[in-house]
């Protein structure tokens, strides 16, 4: 008995954990409108809109989608797009902020090389963008 439970605690030290590549990082957004920096908050990985790259003529620069009234004059550079998110295996999984929209969706960020997949998903609807990572 006492052999047994040695054996499966050395196998369970022994066996690699799953962790999601990691995503710390400048990340431009699909068709390269921003870019958001991707970093460790607290105990958590967070990410903000470092840089406006491709603005459409008139469009904001505050946050004025925002369902907060009181938010809806900050500047869109330095807004939280990304936020509470943990190592989930081999993914990360937390909230992301449109402010397109103004909406908030779970989400997902999987790393692959230079590239991350980052899903927004309301019920069971979702939609998956390709970050490229910059160099």
């Amino acid at each position: 008995m006492i052999r047994k439970a040695l054996f499966i605690a050395c196998v369970a030290i022994a066996a690699p954990a799953l962790a999601a590549d990691p995503i710390i990082g400048r990340w431009v957004t699909q068709g390269g409108e921003g870019i958001i920096a991707i970093e460790r908050c607290g105990g958590d990985i967070c990410g903000k809109l470092a840089r406006i790259v491709k603005a459409a003529p008139g469009s904001p620069t505050t946050d004025t989608n925002n369902p907060d009234k009181a938010m809806r004059n900050r500047p869109l550079v330095g807004t939280m797009i990304l936020s509470g998110f943990t190592d989930a295996g081999k993914e990360w999984r937390g909230t992301i902020y449109d402010p397109k929209s103004g909406r908030t969706y779970r989400s997902t960020v999987r790393a692959s090389g230079n590239k991350l997949a980052v899903k927004g998903c309301i019920a069971f609807f979702c939609r998956t963008q390709e970050w490229t990572r910059m160099r």
